[in-house]
Parts: structure tokens; sequence; C-alpha cells
């Protein structure tokens, strides 16, 4: 294994840093860690995690889709992509580093594919960290996230006061290649040691083995379990329907597309979206979903149970825990679960 000792950490970023964009998580005005992009002095944040995950370098909040141009009966369309350059995020948490598979498997894995996506995810690099101190508010391991083993081009592991890195495909060659001359041959002995102490950390934490048994769905008879249950006429009646927690789950992917007037044709862009607001999905008729029950059930019955339906049951939740430390009314993916669980009637959806 190769490594770097943590007071160099700068030297591994200006290598990179000057030769191609680079991004570390960094504190921010507000106090909290975002990934910024890297300047000569920024300093690594060691925050657990990020407040918006890195699926935002691959799947922006906006994006210019195509301009349109009329001159008399003449249609120019014109496609605003230029060809990005390589960039790298350094410091992707484990969890956010398994959001990119779902995201993948719908935007690059599925017909058509995803151009806008794929043509970011091509030129990016993603450098996970292992996590060392896991929050009360995490449960990535519920989902088999080992979040002392994160996936990505490069694994990365701060462990006895030094970084250790392992490259995991060609991107992650590619850098370790770059910055070779700065690391040294090691044993793994640290990381090792490191991993043991993490992992019964994870053990202790409250949503640790959050049961998603009731959840592992095997036909249309089992969704239509949960989608009747009675467990959603209690649970949505607080929700505020604010959208927040879309705007932080790194699984999130819903967009809405607007064009724009700007006096000199027409510029179309697409933004993210919520399943949670009143005019998601809407058409010339109506939104499908008219109340706040249908809107909320909705939300969880996507990531809980539709998804895996289509996805070979693999949830879409990371467990990262944002949703839960953001939405002001404490509501969440977890408290959904375990409201589910303990229902008399879960077994059957509340037909009795």
């Amino acid at each position: 294994m190769l490594s770097l000792p943590e007071e160099k950490i700068n030297d591994l970023f200006e290598c990179i840093g000057s030769k191609q964009p680079l991004y570390i998580p960094q504190m921010n005005t507000s106090g909290n860690a975002d990934f910024k992009r890297w300047t000569k002095g920024a300093k690594l944040s060691k925050a657990l995690k990020t407040v918006r995950s890195a699926k935002d370098f691959f799947f922006p909040k906006t994006e210019h889709m195509v301009s349109l141009k009329m001159e008399g009966q003449t249609v120019t369309v014109e496609d605003p992509r230029k060809e990005l350059e390589d960039f790298v995020v350094f410091g992707v948490r484990a969890c956010d580093a398994a959001s990119f598979k779902v995201v993948d498997d719908v935007y690059l894995n599925m017909t058509p594919v995803d151009t806008y996506y794929k043509n970011r995810r091509d030129h990016g690099t993603v450098v996970t960290l292992a996590c060392t101190d896991p929050a009360q508010t995490c449960f990535c391991s519920a989902y088999g996230i080992d979040s002392t083993n994160p996936a990505g081009d490069v694994s990365a592991w701060l462990a006895g006061g030094k970084y250790y890195f392992k490259a995991n495909t060609p991107k992650g060659e590619k850098f370790i290649a770059a910055v070779k001359s700065l690391l040294s041959e090691d044993s793994d002995a640290a990381v090792s040691a490191q991993q043991k102490e993490t992992k019964e950390k994870i053990e202790k934490l409250p949503l640790a083995h959050l049961d998603l048994s009731k959840w592992r769905i095997k036909s249309s008879k089992d969704m239509q379990k949960i989608f009747n249950s009675k467990v959603w006429d209690d649970l949505y009646q607080t929700c505020l329907g604010c959208g927040t927690c879309t705007y932080v789950c790194p699984t999130c992917m819903c967009f809405d597309v607007r064009d724009f007037d700007t006096g000199n044709g027409i510029k179309q862009f697409r933004c993210w979206d919520s399943c949670m607001y009143s005019d998601f999905t809407q058409m010339a008729a109506a939104n499908p979903r008219l109340t706040q029950k249908e809107r909320f059930r909705q939300r969880f019955m996507h990531k809980l149970v539709y998804y895996p339906m289509a996805h070979e049951d693999h949830f879409q939740c990371v467990g990262c825990g944002r949703c839960l430390e953001s939405c002001p009314i404490h509501m969440n993916i977890a408290k959904v679960i375990k409201a589910y669980n303990e229902m008399p009637d879960s077994t059957d959806g509340g037909n009795k």
C-alpha cells in the first residue's frame, strides 16, 4: 500500500490541483463542510460529510442543455456542451461513492444514456476517504456499505498519522501515477487496525442494524401491502413538503426542464426537482398525486420499493443520514422504515 505523511497532504493537493481542477471538502461560512475547488492554502476539512453530496459534480443543480435560435424560418439548434477537462474530487465518503451506482444505473445503464451525465462521469476521478468516526445519524451499514473500505477510483484511509492510497480503476491508477513521487511503499497494518476500530464504533450506532426485511418484497402483491398500509395516514401529516430531503439526498435524481426566452433565442435548462412538490410531474390536467400523503408516500415507496423492484433489490438509499440531520420536522427514511416495521398489520398491509 502507498502512503503519505498527513502533514504533506497539501503537497499532494498542489501536485494535482496545479494541473487540473481539484475539489476537496472545506469549511464554509456556516461552519459546515462543502466541496470547493482547491486553491493554494486551502485546508482540507475533516468533517465526516459535506452538506451536499459529491453527486453535484456529475448531476448539477442546474444545467444548460440546448439553445434555440430562429432567423426567419430557420431554426438553429446549438449544443452548449464543451468537452470537459478532467477533474478530481477528493474526500468522498463511502455512502456517497455508493450513491453513484444508483444514479449510474438510471443515467448510464438504461436506454437512452444521459450523455450530459456520462460526460462528467468520464472526466471525473473520485478519491474516496474511509470513515473513522461515524455519526449517530449514519446507517450505511444497514445497506451493506462498508464505510471503512470505500469504493471509488482511488480508496484512501487516514490512519496513524498517514494517508494511505489504493487505486481501483484505470483513472485511479492515473491519479496514483501523477503523485507517485510523493508516496512511499508501506504496510497496511495501520489501516487494518483503523478499520477494526471503526467497525466497532459502527456496531454501536443506533441505526446500524435497521431492519429492512419487511421492505424486501418479492411480488407486486407485497408492494400493494406496503402501499395500502395505514402507516402513511400518520407519517405524512407533519411533512411540510419543503423538499429539503431531496436536495441533500445523494441518490435523488429527478429534474424538470424549463425554457427561457433570452430575447435572442431560447435557452433550455434542466434543474433538480422534488416529488414532494405539488407541481411535480404536473400535466395539462393536473398533478397525478394531488395530496401531500400521496407525494410523501411516493418518495419513500420509490426509495424502498419501486427502485429495488427494478434494480435487483438495491435500495435507493445509502444511509448517509443527511435527511435525518436536515429535515425541519425530524421526519426521515429511517423513521418510515421503523414505523412500518412496528405496525401490527405490517405483514398484510392493513388489509385485515
